[in-house]
């Protein structure tokens, strides 16, 4: 695997590749590589001649700088995985190659998307997300990126992105990834105590149960007997939980068709914010 630190650097190893169609496969992480983000790589890699990857910590997605702080950096670990599932390429930049100008204020218009759930908790989260992600796509220009499903809202916001600006890549959703437990895996997990890891699967057993009786319950409801199962449990504080369209992500008073609707959760474990979803 090459290890490309600057924009000259990747544009030099890859332009004539590229000029020769080859399709070009990517995934973008801020590190902290877990058996997620390896299924996302794997799957750029079998479905493209060459995969990259970029590690990056982006802090203007960051509305919390001790969350910025405290977010997990293990990049000669993370360098080993990379090799051992042969990923051709990994773009490791520093923040002054992201912004040599320093944080920029670029404002995009993601509409309603913006507004529910993260966007209304984590205010600027992402117009951080979006600048990102814009000079990724722009730097590396590929042809697939691939998303987990696990954080669905920045997935429909980069679509979104993808086609306001009528960037290169088409965008692969790919389904979430858990643990033989059922919680999904998260580079946050990390931070969670040997308690707060083994209490943590109770948030997908809400989930499931509120699949289970969206057939025969009401909307509210059912969204309060899912708050009643996660404040019960004394290591959890429920940030929210959320029905919504799934398309457009607006809260939803009455069932739309089957499938047309997801539930969305965010649990706090101490100072750990863990989101997950279901459909419904």
């Amino acid at each position: 695997m090459k290890i490309l630190k600057t924009r000259r650097e990747v544009n030099n190893t890859l332009r004539n590749k590229l000029l020769n169609n080859a399709s070009l496969g990517f995934v973008p992480t801020m590190g902290a590589l877990h058996s997620g983000h390896l299924t996302l790589i794997k799957r750029a890699i079998d479905e493209n001649d060459l995969s990259i990857c970029s590690i990056f910590v982006n802090p203007t997605q960051f509305n919390n700088k001790q969350d910025l702080e405290k977010y997990p950096r293990t990049i000669e670990k993370d360098i080993e995985l990379l090799e051992s599932i042969n990923c051709d390429y990994l773009f490791l930049p520093t923040v002054e190659e992201m912004y040599p100008q320093g944080e920029e204020n670029i404002q995009f218009d993601f509409g309603n998307l913006e507004k529910v759930m993260e966007g209304k908790d984590r205010p600027g989260h992402f117009q951080g997300v979006g600048i990102i992600v814009k000079k990724l796509f722009e730097i590396i220009q590929p042809s697939r990126a691939y998303f987990g499903k696990k954080d669905y809202q920045q997935l429909l916001i980069i679509k979104s992105l993808t086609k306001q600006y009528q960037l290169s890549p088409q965008i692969v959703a790919c389904d979430i990834i858990r643990e033989s437990d059922g919680l999904a895996i998260s580079s946050r997990n990390q931070r969670l105590t040997i308690e707060q890891r083994k209490q943590a699967p109770a948030i997908y057993k809400a989930l499931q149960e509120a699949q289970k009786l969206s057939t025969t319950m009401e909307i509210e409801d059912l969204k309060n007997l899912v708050a009643t199962k996660i404040n019960s449990n004394p290591t959890m504080t429920l940030g929210y939980f959320q029905i919504s369209n799934k398309e457009n992500l607006q809260p939803i008073n009455h069932w739309l068709s089957k499938g047309q609707q997801m539930g969305f959760i965010v649990v706090n474990m101490g100072d750990v914010r863990l989101i997950d979803n279901i459909e419904l």
